[in-house]
């Protein structure tokens, strides 16, 4: 008689599951894909109307199995802090059976920030300690809960399109991390003196600009997960070392790189070798203190199947 299928929700997943491990498995999950030792199709995205998508991402990562994540993104959900809901389905690689249903909602929440962690670490400046969250949706309190455990922030400004939000957020930061944290009026007000910058909004157009942006500052681009909106405009993306999580899957959906392209900015040679190279050592991340770096995130399955693996097996 094969196992039981395991099924792990989303209470186990938050428990079982901190950020500072969880940064621990993207790095080598990455590097596994920018090396080959790792598989993944293009996501798959149905478009059902109002904004409601519905995406399917199979994969397969050398010592974890192979499995897909399947996973509805609906803007009325988002407002009430759901913003991915739906399964991780992951297999054996030697028996071929499936053996674990988790709650992907909750991995995908901390493994995104987690992801842009790893790559704040690879591509921020050292001594990079002030942090801007565009954005007061769910994924904003997780980066701020991965990113300090990366860089010792002294500094953290919310933007959000409204006001009570970014508030309430920010006094929710300082209470659970004892960090000096504060609503920004404005992206402008927000970006200012900025080290590190995480745009994770809904916007479908540029709501962070070249002229706002100084020298040195690193970038997670995540908000827009394929093509079409954009948080970014043009003129940054050009004029930054643009990092993608995956380079093949930004190439085709990564909606920043095709305006700049599309504007006769850039070409392919823009997008950089994947992160999974920066960790692997075989490509460079910051080359120069006053480099802008952008890390453009789309969500890998290879990250979900790393997570996968260590709840099932732990």
């Amino acid at each position: 008689m094969a196992d039981p299928i395991r099924f792990i929700d989303a209470a186990e997943v938050e428990r079982r599951l901190p950020h500072a491990l969880c940064i621990s498995l993207m790095r080598p999950a990455m590097a596994a894909l920018a090396e080959g030792r790792s598989r993944q199709l293009l996501r798959g995205i149905i478009e059902l109307g109002e904004g409601d998508l519905f995406g399917v991402m199979p994969g397969a990562l050398d010592g974890a199995g192979f499995g897909a994540k399947i996973i509805s993104i609906f803007p009325a959900a988002a407002a009430h802090g759901k913003s991915h809901q739906g399964v991780i389905i992951l297999f054996d690689r030697a028996s071929g059976a499936p053996v674990c249903v988790i709650d992907a909602g909750e991995v995908t929440a901390i493994r995104t920030a987690a992801a842009s962690a790893a790559a704040t670490d690879a591509l921020a400046r050292a001594d990079a300690c002030r942090l801007a969250i565009l954005g007061t949706g769910e994924q904003a309190w997780h980066h701020v809960a991965a990113i300090r455990h990366v860089r010792a922030l002294d500094d953290v400004r919310i933007w959000g399109r409204s006001p009570a939000k970014a508030h309430e957020l920010a006094e929710r930061i300082a209470g659970d991390f004892g960090l000096a944290a504060r609503a920004a009026t404005s992206v402008i007000e927000a970006v200012a003196g900025a080290d590190i910058v995480c745009t994770l909004t809904g916007a479908a157009d540029p709501i962070l600009f070249s002229a706002d942006v100084a020298d040195g500052t690193h970038i997670n681009a995540v908000g827009s997960s394929r093509a079409g909106p954009s948080e970014i405009d043009e003129a940054l993306v050009a004029r930054a070392r643009f990092v993608p999580d995956h380079r093949e899957g930004v190439l085709a959906q990564g909606a920043e790189y095709h305006r700049a392209r599309d504007a006769g900015l850039v070409g392919e040679a823009h997008v950089l070798p994947g992160i999974g190279h920066i960790f692997a050592g075989t490509a460079p991340g910051r080359v120069a203190a006053s480099d802008v770096t952008i890390y453009k995130s789309l969500g890998s399955i290879v990250q979900d199947l790393a997570c996968a693996a260590h709840l099932w097996r732990a």
